[in-house]
């Protein structure tokens, strides 16, 4: 028990309202024993198992094969349950079943001869998995996820005991009765669905989940659906969320990574944004203009006729040029930002085809600039401005955009803490020494968690703050400065040199140094120091990492600080992966402890169904627990406790006649 003494009356009165409240939900006696053994019950339950992802960009595919596998987690269940039972081929293929079940029953109903028999084996076999994955549940918790058509059957083969043989008939007779009438393809599919559910109790998305692949769109609306998860902010959301909240220039940076990568999907398809202005305006302007730089990145299998790539670069181009003015106009509005390094319009010698930056003049690969004023550089032309109008009406009045984007700020943050880990996208200012930054926003100092603290209330103003407004313009900047800021902590370098890469082939000015928080990421020392900034404590916790990918080809690793600081983010998204070599890192956090996943790329979702492959996946141990978890251990285990402390308050009172019972 966590009590062993009754609360003082003195204490009972001081919260006497708050009891009062309280006894309308439970308001006998034996409603409130009934609870408080009911949650000192759960303390005692296995901790449930968290998945941590991130930097999926947009890769849908993969996303949700990872997320119907669980990073191995399924396999590795088929393995503990049935051992050597089971043939590999035959623990493959009922792995791929639980995977994609509506699929694979499709191709067994048509290959199969005796598809009864292969029912009835199948139902077995699946109805052994469920019981051992809700086995660390309460029975409360795993009614909530049945699925509706088949609660109450499911329930009973959970719970059911087969050692007494009266019961096993009655739990044969169930199974034949659901082949028998038909209800087995469904019956299949919705306990299928209940193992994913039960194998994550908790998924946690550190970021970017948008741009560069063609999906980000299906993996919002994945998320929206899934029963449990929490997003920390990566600067390609916050580039979006900005675009949706009516930022000009984070759409104009949003319409450009979208030509850059050829993936109008996400833009057109997933969310209805008309970009017919865009190409029009492209060929009234640049039609005719090779824009060798602006040529998208294609992957081989995407087939894009080159009528299709030579329109997309052109989009691309006059899009590119519209952000750089929109951005300067931020520049020259928030001198604090201390960006005026990247205002280098008024740099070009437009006749001699140059731009001369830190005092040294490069030459330009494209002179073309058919809407730039020499006189006026950063002012858009009147056709520039109406296009701007137009595409910004469409991410206003995008409803699916605006629904993923009202569900990223509901569910997301620029950090959480969550049972002993602190997880964030990119970084936490820090000086050459290691020491914490400090940034002035107006007029206030902040550093570390402070500073995080406020970029989140400035995110939040920029979408729920008052229209038109001045600080919801200054907000609306401020999420433009997180996306590519140099004290942004979802950034974290000196400057993004877009304009260099596009426009001078020079490498040297494509140069972005990293904030010193990456050379320290590896320093015991300053992990944590970052913990303990936090609020947490550091032999215990851990600092949980994306946005730089890991490189895995020149050896480094993605454990950093003797495992105090883990980077899962190794090439999920396709652009990558040549330099990362692997196809993603994710963890798993169970009531055993803590397994880093590395992931071979994901072939198709097509191939996982026809041929069950599964995507090649090593796990390593980062920390074994010699004694498991349970709840009591957690955050939840701390809520719950608390719910404990008010119910002996509320039993308290009923027993010293403070309060009645209402029966």
């Amino acid at each position: 028990m966590i009590f062993s003494s009754e609360p003082s009356i003195d204490t009972i009165e001081e919260d006497l309202r708050y009891v009062k409240l309280l006894a309308s939900k439970y308001p006998t006696i034996p409603d409130a024993c009934t609870e408080i053994i009911n949650l000192e019950a759960i303390l005692n339950l296995p901790k449930g198992t968290e998945h941590f992802l991130t930097d999926v960009h947009g890769e849908y595919e993969s996303f949700n094969h990872v997320l119907r596998n669980a990073s191995g987690v399924v396999k590795r269940k088929i393995n503990d349950i049935f051992g050597a039972s089971l043939r590999d081929i035959e623990k493959k293929e009922l792995a791929t079943i639980i995977y994609y079940p509506e699929q694979k029953l499709d191709i067994a109903i048509k290959q199969e001869v005796d598809i009864e028999d292969w029912y009835k084996t199948t139902l077995h076999k699946l109805i052994n998995i469920c019981r051992t994955m809700s086995s660390k549940y309460t029975r409360s918790k795993v009614r909530k996820a049945l699925p509706q058509d088949f609660s109450y059957i499911i329930e009973e083969l959970l719970h059911e005991q087969q050692s007494t043989f009266d019961k096993q008939e009655y739990y044969n007779g169930i199974i034949q009765t659901i082949i028998k009438i038909g209800r087995a393809k469904e019956f299949i599919v919705a306990i299928s669905n209940l193992i994913q559910r039960l194998t994550i109790d908790r998924l946690h998305v550190l970021g970017d989940i948008y741009d560069r692949g063609p999906g980000a769109h299906i993996i919002l609306d994945t998320l929206m659906h899934y029963h449990s998860v929490d997003i920390q902010w990566g600067n390609h959301d916050m580039l979006w969320m900005g675009a949706a909240a009516g930022s000009e220039s984070c759409i104009a940076n949003v319409l450009r990574i979208s030509t850059r990568y050829a993936n109008l999907d996400t833009v057109e398809e997933g969310y209805g944004i008309n970009l017919l202005p865009l190409a029009t305006f492209a060929l009234d302007f640049y039609n005719g203009d090779p824009c060798e730089s602006f040529k998208p990145k294609v992957l081989p299998e995407n087939n894009y006729r080159e009528k299709d790539l030579n329109l997309m670069s052109q989009m691309h181009k006059a899009i590119s040029i519209i952000q750089f003015k929109l951005e300067g106009a931020i520049i020259k509005r928030r001198p604090h930002y201390e960006m005026e390094s990247r205002l280098l319009l008024h740099k070009i010698d437009y006749e001699k085809g140059t731009i001369n930056i830190d005092g040294k003049d490069y030459p330009l690969n494209d002179t073309n600039f058919p809407t730039i004023d020499p006189n006026d550089p950063y002012k858009l032309t009147q056709e520039e401005r109406e296009l701007v109008d137009k595409l910004k009406s469409s991410f206003l009045n995008s409803e699916k955009l605006q629904n993923h984007i009202r569900f990223l700020y509901s569910k997301g943050s620029m950090y959480l803490k969550y049972n002993s880990n602190l997880l964030y996208h990119g970084c936490i200012a820090l000086n050459p020494d290691g020491s914490f930054k400090k940034i002035k926003v107006n007029d206030t100092i902040y550093s570390g968690k402070s500073y995080i603290d406020k970029t989140e209330r400035v995110a939040r103003e920029a979408y729920f703050g008052k229209a038109d407004s001045e600080s919801k313009l200054y907000a609306l900047d401020s999420v433009w400065y997180l996306w590519c800021g140099c004290n942004s902590p979802l950034f974290g370098k000196d400057k993004m040199t877009t304009f260099e890469r596009y426009f001078i082939n020079d490498k040297s000015t494509h140069t972005e140094v990293k904030n010193p928080y990456y050379n320290y990421r590896d320093d015991e020392k300053i992990c944590n120091n970052i913990l303990l900034e936090f609020g947490l404590d550091p032999t215990d916790s851990h600092i949980i990492n994306g946005h730089v990918p890991v490189k895995t080809t020149q050896g480094e690793s993605p454990i950093k600080a003797n495992g105090k600081l883990l980077v899962i983010d190794g090439g999920f998204s396709k652009a990558y992966q040549p330099q990362t070599g692997i196809a993603g890192y994710t963890l798993i956090y169970n009531s055993y402890g803590l397994l880093l996943a590395s992931h071979a790329p994901f072939e198709s979702t097509q191939k996982a169904i026809d041929e069950g492959k599964d995507i090649f996946s090593s796990t390593i141990v980062l920390e074994k627990s010699t004694n498991r978890k349970r709840v009591i251990d957690t955050d939840i285990g701390l809520e719950i406790k608390e719910q404990i402390k008010d119910l002996q308050l509320l039993l308290t009172a009923y027993r010293k006649g403070l309060i009645k019972e209402q029966r």
